[in-house]
């Protein structure tokens, strides 16, 4: 590969974009980055703790600032946060800086893969779960559709047959 290229990996929480996402770094012998895993680093504090402390806002500032550093790099693969896309700046970053892969997954899957995770934010309210991901799906997949250059379906498949297909179809 002459040209490094970046991979940008969007998608809803549980679609698999961070084991996807290591997957196809190595397949391709990329750097691998995760934005939120980076906003831990740098804050020395987990994700829950960023939102509970400075609210949804302070936790999208600060993921807009770590997705506009890791996408200047040459050669990664980013798996991005599920509601990184809500930001026109970051949309228009990753469109203009690498491919944008949208990880696609179905609500039951979804449901399934972050029941028993803690470490999402917006899962821990009164409301079930299903709910708020029927809704944050209304209000995201037709960001995630509107910069993506490759959609590729995640529900039963693992993890490495779906980085693959992602190279397969981007023909690296």
């Amino acid at each position: 590969m002459a040209e490094k290229r970046n991979i940008f990996l969007v998608g809803p929480m549980g679609a698999g974009k961070s084991t996807i996402g290591r997957e196809l770094a190595d397949k391709l012998h990329l750097e691998f980055f995760d934005s939120d895993q980076e906003i831990e680093r740098r804050t020395g504090a987990d994700i829950a703790w960023v939102f509970d402390l400075e609210g949804e806002e302070g936790f999208r500032i600060r993921e807009e600032t770590v997705i506009e550093d890791l996408s200047q790099r040459h050669g990664i693969v980013l798996a991005t946060g599920g509601g990184s896309v809500i930001s026109d700046q970051i949309r228009n970053r990753l469109s203009a800086r690498g491919i944008v892969v949208y990880l696609e997954t179905t609500i039951d899957k979804q449901v399934a893969r972050t029941q028993r995770d803690r470490r999402r934010p917006l899962l821990q309210t009164k409301e079930e779960p299903r709910t708020v991901l029927e809704k944050l799906a209304v209000e995201r997949n037709p960001l995630y559709e509107e910069i993506a250059d490759v959609i590729v379906q995640t529900d039963d498949q693992s993890a490495k047959v779906v980085a693959s297909k992602i190279v397969e179809r981007l023909d690296f």
